[in-house]
């Protein structure tokens, strides 16, 4: 793995490096842009790119540098929703750093994050695989950008809404466990040319990982160190999120302390309050309902390896994967 994610890096690094340079050409007055752009990129474990190139192997496809400029394709997409995503938040910090709408203002933000989407585009088509092979993949691409957006969407339609555990899950899916892993192993397998029995086999161990990524990010969200993190642990508490974390909570804790959730939430939620939240989400069961959901989940993904066969590498990888998207921090 940490051979791919060097490999994704300067991939990365080479189409960004040479993207600002065009940018900037046009006017000086373009750096703080340019600066925030190379920030938006830099950082994260490359967990997409590592999906979809390793859908591609799945196909029976062997290495090939081309397929790893196309995985990392998929991490533009993810640095321009982080972007669009921390705007909604208002979240002041990601991944330890000021976020761009922070520092640069919501206007430029959005744009940055605009031009992170048209990057990926680019990146993708211009990777050097064959134009039909990139030809199989337009649908896909097109239908994990309608996901992607529909769970954002729908986040936002339902934040602050009454919690409801069922329309909790279907947000996960569709915010980020379709992006995150679904939709680029599965674009990495028909860029394969994958049979439609690998195709369903990956369907199936993608969906509950998925699933059980998301899960773990809203525990870090509230249970995890900012210092680890990157971001504030009270930005899914003040925006009131409809996590299945807090639907569970508010389901399972007595009354006492439903009402005075519910009070803390009412308002910003303070620096102090969160180790009351954290308490009374230990206190109903929710906490380790939703470890419980996520290893049931990883289950279910390690099952669905078991029902195919794929070339080993691309087994031990996707093997080895579900542990890293799953585990604690």
């Amino acid at each position: 793995m940490g051979d791919l994610r060097v490999r994704v890096d300067r991939a990365l690094a080479e189409f960004v490096e040479s993207e600002i340079g065009a940018l900037t050409a046009l006017d000086g007055e373009l750096a703080p842009v340019a600066e925030q752009l190379r920030a938006s990129v830099a950082g994260g474990k490359r967990i997409r790119p590592a999906f979809c190139y390793w859908g591609w192997r799945a196909a029976g496809q062997p290495d090939a540098e081309p397929m790893v400029r196309a995985a990392a394709a998929l991490e533009l997409v993810h640095a321009a929703a982080i972007v669009h995503d921390d705007i909604i938040d208002r979240s002041p910090l990601r991944r330890g750093r000021v976020t761009a709408h922070a520092r640069l203002g919501d206007g430029l933000a959005i744009m940055i994050g605009d031009l992170l989407l048209a990057w990926a585009g680019e990146l993708f088509h211009t990777s050097g695989l064959p134009r039909t092979f990139l030809a199989r993949a337009v649908s896909a691409w097109t239908a994990m950008g309608r996901e992607l957006i529909a769970g954002e969407c729908l986040e936002i339609l339902r934040t602050g809404a009454a919690p409801d555990v069922a329309l909790s899950l279907q947000v996960v899916r569709l915010k980020t466990g379709s992006y995150t892993i679904e939709w680029p192993l599965r674009i990495g397998a028909i860029l394969g040319g994958a049979t439609p029995a690998v195709l369903d086999a990956l369907a199936a161990y993608a969906r509950p990982l998925g699933e059980a990524f998301q899960l773990r990010d809203d525990l870090w969200g509230v249970f995890g160190d900012p210092a680890d993190t990157g971001k504030s642990s009270l930005d899914d508490l003040t925006g009131r999120k409809p996590t299945a974390l807090l639907a569970l909570t508010l389901e399972r804790a007595d009354d006492d302390d439903r009402a005075r959730l519910q009070e803390l939430l009412q308002a910003s939620v303070q620096e102090g309050e969160t180790a009351q939240i954290r308490q009374i989400m230990r206190r109903s069961g929710a906490r380790d309902q939703i470890r419980q959901m996520i290893d049931d989940r990883a289950a279910a993904a390690r099952a669905a390896l078991e029902h195919v066969r794929l070339p080993p590498g691309a087994a031990g990888a996707l093997t080895r994967l579900i542990t890293e998207v799953t585990a604690d921090a």
